[in-house]
């Protein structure tokens, strides 16, 4: 058994990013070549010059919604938030059913009544109790619009709680990848953040195939480690897709002896579920993966991978790990913080061939 300490690394409170670069190009790079041990330090707008052509680049076009609700109880008027987590049941467009995480969580027992308010109204009630703080709650719009379209106007985007400030009008845009199509998620796909209509043309112009793929990121992803040994941990349900023309750009890529270059933790996720469930290929799909990734696991889609710093003990850092050994990345991390790099979903990148 594998402890879930020995993914541990110390990191400054002050290198954890509370705001995105100025623009997407001015993220710094740490790249590893995961055979050798090799660090180069480059930024975000070298990606082109580090890839070759006939690379596959598969990114996430998952598009975060704002799932985060601000509001009151009623009728004592105390404040209420809720976080969207997963919709669980439909009657109509203006009246369904959501797991979320409700703070605060003692007081909104089953019965509770909540209204979000802003330029729309979302009316909410507790129906049931969840494991770790998670509520079943029931939404209906006041004037019968569509749920969706009251969240879009009144929600907030959801930042992950390390950073320590309310959400403002530009994170909207920069919270989001610039291939942000399918709304689902209630966190960016965060490795895709660093990428420019510039940037994209640049890898095209490389000779750079590029394929997108789509997976909703949940709580799963983020969900903390609760158990002392790695393989007790469970990483919970997230729904992707692949198209049929994402499956035969990379299956052409792996029959050519092609690099597979994921983008995120996320599209890691996606494209080695898929492979698992097809014997070391790709197929059209839609469904979900509770898929966890940590050292011993056998890659068989992805031999490159452009992810963000992640938290100590978290599974994204056993996927890396998994990757590219946990010696080496936990090496990589202790380079990245001596050279202050920012971390986690609004810092820098490391890029492992």
């Amino acid at each position: 058994m594998t402890d879930v300490r020995d993914f541990d690394f110390d990191l400054p409170p002050a290198l954890i990013a509370q705001d995105p670069a100025p623009h997407r190009a001015a993220a710094r790079l740490l790249a590893l070549d995961r055979r050798t041990g090799v660090i180069d330090h480059r930024m975000i707008s070298d990606l082109a010059r580090l890839l070759r052509a006939g690379d596959l680049v598969v990114v996430n076009n998952t598009r975060v919604f704002p799932a985060r609700l601000l509001g009151h109880r009623v009728p004592s008027g105390g404040a209420v938030e809720c976080l969207l987590v997963e919709r669980v049941a439909e009657t109509g467009p203006a009246n369904e059913e959501w797991e979320a995480l409700v703070h605060p969580g003692q007081k909104l027992k089953p019965g509770a009544r909540v209204v979000f308010d802003g330029p729309l109204v979302l009316h909410g009630e507790v129906l049931e109790w969840r494991f770790h703080g998670r509520r079943r709650i029931r939404l209906w719009s006041e004037d019968g619009s569509a749920i969706s379209d009251v969240v879009d106007r009144i929600g907030h985007i959801p930042l992950p709680p390390y950073i320590k400030r309310a959400d403002r009008a530009a994170d909207h845009e920069r919270y989001q990848t610039v291939f942000a199509q399918r709304r689902g998620s209630i966190a960016a796909p965060t490795a895709g953040l660093h990428f420019s209509g510039a940037l994209l043309s640049a890898l095209r112009e490389r000779g750079v195939e590029i394929a997108e793929i789509t997976l909703h990121v949940g709580y799963g992803t983020f969900q903390p480690v609760r158990v002392e040994h790695v393989e007790d941990h469970r990483v919970a349900a997230e729904r992707y897709e692949i198209n049929e023309a994402a499956a035969a750009a990379i299956n052409r890529a792996l029959d050519d002896g092609r690099r597979v270059v994921a983008v995120g933790t996320t599209t890691t996720r996606t494209l080695e579920s898929a492979g698992r469930d097809n014997a070391g290929r790709v197929a059209a799909a839609r469904g979900t993966t509770d898929l966890f990734i940590y050292p011993g696991f056998a890659f068989r889609i992805v031999s490159g991978l452009l992810t963000n710093f992640h938290l100590p003990q978290s599974s994204l850092l056993m996927l890396v790990s998994a990757f590219a050994g946990r010696e080496r990345v936990l090496a990589a991390y202790r380079e990245a913080v001596a050279r202050e790099y920012h971390f986690y979903s609004y810092g820098d990148a490391m890029l492992v061939l």
